[in-house]
């Protein structure tokens, strides 16, 4: 950070602080008791028996009475007491106010002198050293409190976090996939650095910048690059932050935040996650939550209201902006919002590199085809591949992290561990693999699909056989066709072991399968508009619950006669996808069985494999890296349970059937 940051509290001085007031706390005490200690030493108690012998002996030179019972004296020559020789001593009358007493004093000529009751300044300080003590540590602690180290009392005061100087720095090098967020972003610290440039041309300085986008793509990192690249303080917090279970302290909090901004302008406020303060207001069942609701009053006040908070620029992230309430994003408030989404090939080939920057990588690893090989996937996917592909070489004894490690590591994440424990008869691992096979021959041979990535009968995750596509490019939407074609192979498995096996000894492995082609068939009829029978008009479900006042309704969008129809072309449309199954795979038997074969040899095949088996070739001899670990055989059950397919629209990512 810029040398001109303000430092947060504590550190050195404030630990010199604290070591000084007990240092006090412990040795003033201690100097009052030794003092005490000190001239209790020069007088020393004596009995009342010694007292009278030592006045008829006429060894004593003089006294001090205090309240006629006390007597303070001195002896004209040392004695010896318990080993000691004693010259002052002290000792308390049998009978205050004795005239017997005074008597005898006088015939012994001893000088006499009288002291009303008076304590000392001594007795004092004694006696008020601990209230001394607890009112000291009281103010400490008070104090100490009110800096925010204690919640007890500070539930009005911000909860912001300022970044330091020590705080690792991260820039807009360390982010990568998200150029456009960048651009808006940078231009904001540029009008941090240099307001003249832009407002003498009548430009005024953006109030708000809201990071829209889903959970792992850079929201927060871009936040943090932002406080490196600023220059300039900057607060942090949590929307959850400001409210807590009383009604006010949260507007509170939003007071005392803008009030530290106002007081370091210019300055940057970010806020993590805002949709838990910044929900629409009057929503939900039962009214609103009147503390949640005062929050965000107040933070509209603060960002936009009667009193202008110059220089002080609020930046938050959320996943969630439709549930904002539309008076938070107005512009006056938030005035840009800024979209992540999730990075196209460029960016995570950008973000691989960032990750990969520090890292021992051998020569064969190559990163434009680990980004092309994970699609859909965001910034923290990707931060997590590179990590689990650094373990598992780790977990090889690797001097280095191999394309091997990261392949595998990509399946892992995106399928999940090998279950090796699993031990399935020889006949189930043979009706799994032609399963897997008839999947592979409709991802090939029906037009629309993506090329066939991979195809295995060892099970990972939840999956117990996979064969899954990936896309040549990213894409953003998806044809007809290739919706059509996506159905065709979805119902290859089911169709594949009708074939070879007869339908008696058909398995209930396809029920993902058809759950998700089902899916798929009712969005292409209800909500695409691709059927022709119902044409392109938005049907929807059945019913819907609709939020009405305080209570929940259900109402029908469609009537009966439109909701049969639907059924009747989702019928139609999974029924046309099975019987080209049926068609493709009883064309292409040859190809179904050769691919089953070599699943059964070899339990995974890749691209490479299926294109020298689709030729008709014999596969040529396994020949693992010399990085990798040996194949461990493990036989693939059944494919009992099997991933179901992600949604076709939001992105391209891979499509394990």
């Amino acid at each position: 950070m810029a040398a001109n940051t303000p430092q947060k509290p504590g550190g050195f001085g404030r630990f010199s602080r604290n070591l000084s007031f007990w240092l006090i706390a412990f040795l003033v005490p201690v100097v009052l008791i030794q003092f005490a200690m000190r001239n209790n030493e020069q007088s020393v108690e004596v009995d009342v028996s010694i007292y009278d012998a030592q006045l008829e002996a006429d060894n004593i030179a003089r006294v001090t009475i205090i309240a006629g019972k006390r007597v303070n004296g001195e002896f004209k020559s040392r004695i010896l007491i318990k080993g000691r020789e004693v010259k002052n001593f002290w000792t308390l009358l049998a009978i205050a106010d004795s005239p017997e007493e005074i008597k005898r004093l006088r015939d012994k000529q001893v000088a006499i002198r009288a002291e009303e009751a008076s304590p000392s300044v001594l007795s004092v300080l004694v006696g008020l050293l601990p209230w001394v003590l607890i009112l000291g540590i009281w103010i400490f602690l008070f104090r100490q409190m009110q800096a925010g180290g204690n919640k007890a009392f500070s539930f009005g005061k911000s909860k912001a976090k300022l970044l330091s100087g020590d705080t690792p720095k991260v820039t807009f090098a360390d982010v990568a996939g998200a150029d456009e967020a960048k651009v808006e972003l940078r231009e904001i610290i540029e009008f941090l650095k240099d307001p003249q440039k832009f407002t003498k041309l009548g430009g005024r300085l953006p109030k708000g910048a809201l990071l829209v986008g889903p959970p792992g793509t850079g929201k927060t990192l871009l936040a943090r690059a932002v406080a490196g690249e600023a220059g300039r303080p900057f607060f942090s917090m949590s929307g959850s932050d400001f409210v807590e279970m009383f009604v006010g302290v949260g507007a509170s909090r939003v007071r005392d935040l803008f009030e530290q901004g106002k007081a370091n302008a210019p300055c940057i406020i970010f806020i993590d996650e805002i949709d838990a303060v910044g929900r629409h207001r009057g929503a939900g069942l039962g009214g609103g939550h009147d503390e949640r609701e005062q929050t965000l009053n107040q933070l509209l006040v603060e960002m936009d209201g009667f009193e202008s908070n110059d220089g002080v620029i609020l930046i938050a992230a959320t996943n969630r902006p439709d549930v904002l309430d539309p008076a938070l994003l107005r512009p006056g408030r938030f005035d840009r919002q800024i979209v992540v989404d999730a990075p196209d090939l460029r960016g995570r080939e950008g973000i691989l590199k960032v990750h990969v920057r520090n890292k021992p990588l051998a020569e064969d690893v190559d990163i434009h085809r680990l980004a092309r090989g994970t699609p859909g996937m965001a910034g923290a996917d990707l931060a997590n591949l590179v990590n689990e592909a650094a373990l598992l070489a780790a977990r090889r004894n690797h001097d280095k992290i191999y394309q091997v490690d990261f392949e595998d590591a990509k399946d892992r994440v995106m399928l999940g561990a090998e279950r090796k424990s699993l031990v399935m008869k020889e006949e189930e691992r043979r009706l799994t693999a032609f399963h897997e096979a008839g999947h592979a021959v409709c991802a090939i041979r029906v037009k629309g699909n993506d090329p066939l990535h991979k195809v295995t009968i060892v099970p990972r995750g939840r999956a117990l056989g996979l064969a899954f596509t990936l896309p040549e490019d990213d894409r953003v939407s998806v044809t007809r066709e290739q919706l059509e074609a996506r159905l065709v192979m979805a119902y290859g498995g089911r169709v594949a072991e009708e074939i070879v096996f007869g339908r008696e000894r058909v398995t209930t492995g396809a029920a993902s399968d058809i759950q998700q082609a089902t899916g798929i068939a009712r969005r292409y009829v209800s909500q695409w508009g691709l059927s022709d029978a119902i044409g392109p008009i938005l049907v929807g479900d059945n019913e819907q619950e609709v939020f009405l006042g305080r209570e929940l309704t259900s109402r029908r969008q469609v009537s009966e006669r439109t909701a049969q129809q639907v059924d009747d072309e989702v019928a139609r449309v999974i029924n046309t996808a099975y019987n080209r199954a049926t068609d493709t795979l009883t064309t292409h038997r040859d190809l179904l069985d050769r691919i089953a074969a070599a699943l059964l040899e070899r339990e995974t095949l890749s691209r490479e494999d299926i294109a020298v088996l689709e030729k008709g070739e014999t596969l040529p001899p396994r020949q693992d890296p010399p990085s990798a670990l040996p194949a461990e055989k493990s036989a693939a059950p059944s494919a009992e349970t099997r991933r179901v397919l992600p949604p076709i629209i939001g992105g391209p990512e891979p499509s394990p059937a």
